[in-house]
């Protein structure tokens, strides 16, 4: 493999993630990054032993953008303890079907998994089982006949974004999940990660990583905001 390394130090291992890439295992039995990472760096920096890496938070299979990886175990407490407070700043570009109802907005939800199709419901109100989620999406312009928002989450939920924007009437482009009229030809959805920003777990210094856009003409067109 040769992955798009964003940053690396002895303590992170942060790349970009392609779309269609598997974060880690599933019942699809594909191999999943973290552990083709473990193959590359072993055979890369010639390591007799096991290498260690631990893989910080997922982001879904068609998916894109920055995924952190830890190469110590300290680093994966503290880089977790930071996910489960909240001290990471996450920001995403996705590329919608309907131009959103404003300019900017803060959406607060409920949202509940079925783990039997994979699917997030989203609620109004507080629902048994079901999870707050909040996020703040921004309106960067038009794309043709699709849109570009910038979300920034304050929660981390499974399919949050996806669902979030589906409810108010912006399904991501290529999420036939979620209410998108059509696919993407290479199976992704018009998701990515883009920016996230914490402090290092050891050397408590600020980073703030980037993640470029996908070489794709219409990601290509987003550049501009």
């Amino acid at each position: 493999m040769n992955p798009e390394i964003l940053f690396e130090d002895n303590h992170l291992l942060i790349i970009n993630k392609k779309a269609g890439e598997l974060a880690q295992g599933d019942e699809t039995g594909d191999i999943p990054l973290i552990d083709s990472l473990k193959t590359y760096i072993k055979n890369r920096d010639n390591k007799p032993g096991n290498v260690f890496l631990g893989l910080v938070h997922r982001l879904d299979r068609p998916t894109s953008g920055v995924l952190i990886f830890a190469k110590t175990s300290k680093a994966l407490t503290r880089m977790n303890e930071m996910f489960q407070k909240r001290d990471i700043d996450k920001v995403y570009r996705a590329i919608v079907q309907n131009k959103p109802p404003k300019d900017f907005e803060r959406l607060e939800h409920y949202l509940r998994k079925n783990p039997k199709n994979n699917k997030t419901t989203v609620f109004t109100k507080p629902t048994p089982d079901a999870k707050n989620a909040i996020l703040e999406y921004t309106y960067l312009g038009a794309l043709d006949s699709f849109h570009c928002v910038e979300v920034k989450l304050f929660t981390g939920r499974s399919h949050q974004i996806r669902a979030q924007l589906a409810t108010i009437g912006c399904p991501i482009k290529g999420d036939l999940k979620y209410g998108a009229k059509r696919s993407n030809p290479d199976g992704s959805i018009c998701l990515h990660a883009y920016r996230i920003t914490f402090e290092h777990p050891v050397k408590k210094e600020e980073l703030t990583i980037i993640a470029p856009v996908p070489k794709d003409p219409i990601w290509q067109a987003t550049t501009k905001f």
